[in-house]
C-alpha cells in the first residue's frame, strides 16, 4: 500500500513539473500564442494547481538593467495619422517619458 502511494505521488510530481514547464515555454511565446493556448485551459485550472505568478513573472522578466537603453517599439498616434517609433526620438536626442497607468 505504501509503495502504490507512494508511486501515485511521483506520478503527480512529475506531471505537476511537466504542466509547469508546458505552462512557462507557453509563456515564454508571443501574446497572440499565449492567448491561444490560455483559452483553451478550463477555468482557474492554471491559476490554482500551477505557481502562474511566479512562472510569469520569470517568463517575462526579460534582460534589461538599470541604464540599458529602452527596446525600439512603435506606436500609432492618437488621431490614427500613422505611428511613432522609439528610435525616432533617441536619434533626435529628445527626451521620452513613458507613463503606464490610468487616471480614470
Amino acid at each position: 500500500m505504501k509503495i502504490i502511494l507512494l508511486k501515485t505521488v511521483a506520478v503527480l510530481a512529475v506531471v505537476w513539473l511537466g504542466a509547469c514547464a508546458a505552462i512557462y515555454h507557453v509563456m515564454c511565446q508571443p501574446p497572440d500564442s499565449f492567448a491561444r493556448v490560455m483559452a483553451r485551459i478550463p477555468g482557474p485550472a492554471a491559476f490554482l494547481a500551477l505557481p502562474f505568478e511566479t512562472l510569469w513573472k520569470q517568463a517575462r522578466a526579460g534582460a534589461l538593467h538599470k541604464g540599458d537603453p529602452a527596446p525600439d517599439f512603435s506606436l500609432a498616434k492618437l488621431d490614427k495619422s500613422g505611428s511613432i517609433q522609439l528610435a525616432s526620438f533617441s536619434a533626435q536626442r529628445r527626451p521620452v517619458a513613458l507613463i503606464f497607468g490610468s487616471y480614470t
